[in-house]
Order: C-alpha cells, then structure tokens, then sequence
C-alpha cells in the first residue's frame, strides 16, 4: 500500500488550512469558503510541488516494514521494522483536520519510533499498518517456536 502525504505537510498550507476552517458567514457563503476560492491557484502549486520528481515523498507499506521514499523512483529516506512499534497514534495538527489529514506517530512503548507527517485520511493507513504489524509478529513468533522445536 502506497500513500501520498496531504499537502498540509507545508507550514503555508496548515495556515491556509485554519483560515479555510473560519465558519463565520451564512450557509456556503462563508470567509472560509471564500478565502479557499481565492487561493485556489496557491493551492494547486503546493498540490504539484508534494508530487514533484526529486522533491515529493510517499509512504509505502510493505509485508515487512513502513518507508518513506523520496520522488517517482522511491528512492528510500527512512523506515521502520514492521515488529519496532506496538502503537500508532494519530495527531492532527491546527490547520490538516481541514485536509482530513493527520501525523502517524509509531511508538515502542512510550518511545517515538517514526512518524509520517501529514497522511491523507490516517486512521486508513494506520489501520493497514496495524494488521500488517500483527499479521508479521504473528509469522515470526511461530517460526521462531518452529525453530525452537527443531
């Protein structure tokens, strides 16, 4: 499984991102709404630039780690060992819940592993990170019991 960070992983697009969630106006009409019409075009740049050959990252889930890669090719910037965390929270921070994204943060008790900034609906990702985790931990325990019968 392969995911493409929000572009509320830029600091401009979560101030964008607070000021698109102003509600003050009537139905539709609100500043909020206006202000995302408005900067629709600076909106558009950050989309292309998150995607941008050499410069875009993705998240990708394998059957046995998590790796953030860097441009088309996936030239690999960081991973984790699908068995180094036994929890994933999710923190949204002011300005991506109006992007319906979020930062994964994997922890090995209460010690940070990796984070992944600003995935696009996380709860998705993390939930497949969750059952691959378990689905690996399961394979290893019994091979390793496997091994120690033998």
């Amino acid at each position: 499984m392969t995911v493409w960070p929000s572009i509320a992983k830029y600091r401009v697009a979560r101030t964008l991102g607070r000021a698109y969630s102003i509600r003050a106006g009537w139905y539709i009409f609100t500043v909020g709404n206006f202000l995302a019409l408005a900067l629709a075009p600076l909106s558009a740049v950050l989309y292309f630039l998150r995607v941008l050959p050499g410069v875009g990252e993705r998240y990708a889930l394998t059957n046995r780690r998590i790796v953030r890669e860097r441009g088309v090719l996936g030239e690999e910037m960081q991973s984790v060992a699908l068995d180094r965390f036994d929890a994933i929270d999710i923190r949204v921070q002011p300005g991506e819940a109006w992007y319906y994204a979020g930062d994964l943060i994997f922890r090995q008790g209460d010690i940070e592993t990796f984070r992944l900034e600003a995935v696009s609906r996380p709860e998705g990702f993390r939930q497949a990170c969750l059952k691959a985790h378990f689905a690996y931990k399961g394979i290893k325990q019994a091979m390793d019991r496997e091994t120690a019968m033998a």
